[in-house]
C-alpha cells in the first residue's frame, strides 16, 4: 500500500524574502494527521514558512533540495488551496468592512476575498447552503447578512474560520489565531479548534504566544532567527530553559488544563 504524502517535506531549503535570506538549509517535516505549533518570536521565520507552505515563496533551486506540499512540488495555487484552509490576520485585514458574513464563507469555496461581481454569479445553492451549515456549527448564522463592521472582532475571526472550512479541507492553518481577541472570544476561538483537533483535523498553529496552542497539538516547532532550535513533542519543547534561550528574557512556564502559559522568570 502506498504512503500517504506528507503534509510538509522540506529538504535542505534556502528561502529568501525580499532582499533577506530567512532560512538556509531547512529541514522539516510534517506528516498528515499530525496536529502542530509553529512556535517563535517575531523575526523568527514564522511568516516566511507559512508563506512557503501557500506558495507564495518559494526555495533557491539547488540540487538535493525541495519544499513539497502534499507530495508536490509544483502547484496550481487554487487547486492548493482547495485542500488547505487558512485563517491569518493578514486574511482578516483583506476583507472590506462592507462584506457580509455569508458573502465571506462562501469565498471561501473560491479562495478569494468576497463574491462581489462576476463571481457572485458562479456561486450555486449547493455552495450557500454548506456556507449556511458552516456558519450554523460555529454559531454565528445568524449573522449572515451583517456586514463585517457590524461584528466584534470575535465574529469576524469566526466567519473566516467558517470560510477556511466550508470546503471540507482535511488541514488547517491557524496564524496567530486569537490575535486582537479579548479573554473570552479567545477562550472561545481556542475551544472551537480544540474541538477540531480532537475530530481529526490536520491542524497547524502559528503564533508566538504559547496560550494559543490547544491541547490536541502533540507537537511543537520552535524557530530561532531562521533555524529550528527545537522540533519534538510540546511537553518536551515548552520548558523555561530553551523558551528563555529563544526569546531572549527569563521565561517561567506553567500547564493548566492541557494550555501552556509564559510569564517572566
Amino acid at each position: 500500500m502506498p504512503r500517504e504524502p506528507r503534509l510538509l517535506d522540506i529538504r535542505n531549503a534556502t528561502i529568501w524574502r525580499g532582499t533577506t535570506r530567512v532560512f538556509e538549509d531547512l529541514n522539516l517535516a510534517i506528516e498528515q494527521h499530525e496536529r502542530v505549533a509553529i512556535l517563535g518570536p517575531n523575526g523568527s521565520g514564522k511568516t516566511t514558512l507559512l508563506r512557503t507552505i501557500n506558495r507564495e515563496l518559494y526555495p533557491v533551486v539547488k540540487p538535493d533540495s525541495w519544499v513539497r506540499v502534499l507530495g508536490r512540488e509544483t502547484w496550481n495555487v487554487w487547486e492548493l488551496r482547495r485542500h488547505i484552509g487558512v485563517v491569518s490576520h493578514d486574511l482578516h485585514q483583506r476583507y472590506t468592512p462592507a462584506t457580509t458574513a455569508l458573502e465571506v464563507v462562501v469565498s471561501g469555496f473560491y479562495s478569494s476575498i468576497g463574491v462581489q461581481g462576476t463571481l457572485s454569479g458562479l456561486v450555486n445553492k449547493e455552495q450557500r447552503d454548506a456556507a449556511v451549515d458552516t456558519m450554523r456549527e460555529l454559531g454565528i448564522e445568524v449573522l449572515k447578512g451583517t456586514a463585517l463592521k457590524s461584528m466584534s472582532t470575535g465574529q469576524q475571526r469566526r466567519c473566516l474560520l467558517a470560510r477556511a472550512l466550508v470546503h471540507r479541507p482535511a488541514t488547517l492553518i491557524l496564524d496567530e489565531p486569537t490575535a486582537g481577541l479579548d479573554f473570552a472570544a479567545s477562550f472561545d476561538y481556542l475551544a472551537r479548534i480544540e474541538a477540531l483537533a480532537r475530530e481529526g483535523r490536520n491542524i497547524v498553529v502559528v503564533t508566538h504566544h504559547l496560550n494559543e496552542i490547544p491541547p490536541g497539538v502533540d507537537r511543537v516547532v520552535l524557530l530561532q532567527e531562521g533555524r529550528i532550535a527545537a522540533d519534538g513533542p510540546k511537553r518536551e519543547v515548552l520548558n523555561a530553559e530553551q523558551l528563555s534561550a529563544v526569546y531572549g528574557a527569563a521565561v517561567r512556564v506553567a500547564e493548566v488544563d492541557g494550555y501552556f502559559l509564559a510569564y517572566p522568570g
